[in-house]
């Protein structure tokens, strides 16, 4: 009997499965002849010749490519731009011990030769699963999310974090453990650290972290990503799926899945994360982990007045679901108030002047914002003594609707 009961579960749990990917199939539209060509151009456009290839035990492939024949210099503001290979200015960041477990980003078997930068490869299904989120409404993080921003038809954005500002600055910088929360196909939850400025018409911003995206990435795994938006305007991308990013990194890819991962109770694995301001040519660097992973030149935000500073920094949480679904977990799922080994956080939170200067912002220039405390919350937290100073824990089990 016992045999025969077995012999049943498993053939619902096959129907269930069956039915569940039919249903996936329903959501997902077949594209038209028209559309796949489209896409086929787009992708000849973004996918430049490699000079060496590699595929992960994942499934994704990295391209070895000529670092002066890169998509960003596609874009119209940088077709005579010389790319820097690395920041003429750095920040005097202060040194420090680590608490936790490291994180390799370098994907194990891949070197790429000098001259050339690695690149995550953009596939058809890649192109197809980002119109399908873009047409959910999700059309990439926002990092200063403000009450006006924050729901569109399909979905809502739900965020936990802090913010500086508005203050001029030159650099930022956290140390972020990774997480992996349990999310649907069609929700997004993400870390970030990012910088913004300019008016507020035309508000641009930068953020760099790790994002769990089903739908935009091949499975649930935690990636590094990297974006950027100029507001009331159709500029800026993900990673590098638009011109814009140089990358000069050819071990650290943007896509790149994170691993290991924190565990509650357990290790902590962290990103050593960075965006800063060359002082002299006015770029925007991202250094993830002490290594630079490339930039963004100056001349796409003019609108960073004429030095290009940034004037608002954040450290935090968001997550993005339609309005049919509740709300998915944020960073470790668990409330900040559980502190260390439970909830997520950014630790040695620190910011850095023009000249270089570093400094620990002030308790009362951080301000804490939670689009729903019922869901998800932020706490910001002083310690004299290093390696945490100025800290902010972030997250919650999510459940909100609508």
């Amino acid at each position: 009997m016992a045999s025969f009961n077995h012999f049943v579960l498993l053939i619902l749990l096959t129907v269930t499965l069956v039915l569940s990917a039919e249903a996936t199939k329903e959501r997902r539209p077949i594209p038209s002849k028209a559309q796949k060509n489209e896409m086929k151009r787009q992708l000849k456009a973004i996918n430049k010749p490699a000079i060496k290839s590699f595929k992960t035990e994942h499934g994704d492939i990295f391209d070895c490519i000529d670092i002066h024949k890169q998509l960003a210099l596609d874009h119209h503001l940088l077709k005579n731009h010389s790319v820097q290979l690395k920041p003429t200015t750095v920040p005097e960041w202060i040194t420090e011990n680590n608490i936790s477990g490291s994180i390799n980003l370098v994907q194990e078997g891949i070197s790429c030769p000098n001259g050339t930068v690695i690149v995550k490869r953009t596939t058809m299904q890649d192109l197809m699963h980002a119109q399908r989120l873009k047409s959910m409404g999700f059309d990439g993080p926002r990092p200063f999310l403000t009450e006006t921003n924050n729901t569109n038809s399909n979905g809502k954005f739900y965020v936990a974090k802090g913010t500086f500002g508005p203050d001029l600055f030159a650099g930022v910088r956290g140390h972020i453990n990774v997480w992996k929360p349990n999310i649907l196909q069609d929700q997004v939850s993400l870390a970030y650290i990012a910088v913004g400025g300019g008016a507020k018409e035309n508000f641009a911003s930068i953020s760099v972290g790790w994002k769990v995206n089903p739908s935009l990435y091949y499975g649930d795994h935690v990636r590094l990503y990297a974006s950027w938006t100029l507001h009331g305007s159709n500029t800026g991308c993900n990673d590098m799926s638009c011109p814009g990013f140089v990358q000069v990194s050819k071990t650290i890819a943007l896509g790149a899945i994170i691993q290991p991962l924190s565990i509650y109770k357990g290790p902590q694995y962290q990103l050593h994360l960075t965006l800063y301001q060359d002082q002299i040519k006015g770029d925007w660097w991202i250094s993830c982990n002490d290594e630079d992973v490339g930039y963004w030149p100056a001349s796409l935000f003019k609108s960073w007045r004429e030095s290009n500073a940034a004037s608002y920094a954040s450290w935090g949480g968001q997550v993005y679901s339609p309005v049919t679904e509740k709300s998915p977990p944020m960073g470790s799922g668990h409330w900040p108030s559980e502190g260390y080994q439970k909830s997520a956080y950014f630790r040695h939170v620190q910011m850095s002047l023009g000249d270089g200067r570093v400094f620990n912002p002030q308790t009362g220039t951080v301000k804490l914002y939670e689009t729903s405390r019922n869901c998800y919350k932020a706490r910001l937290v002083h310690d004299h003594y290093k390696p945490w100073l100025k800290s902010i824990y972030y997250g919650g089990p999510g459940g909100c609707i609508g």
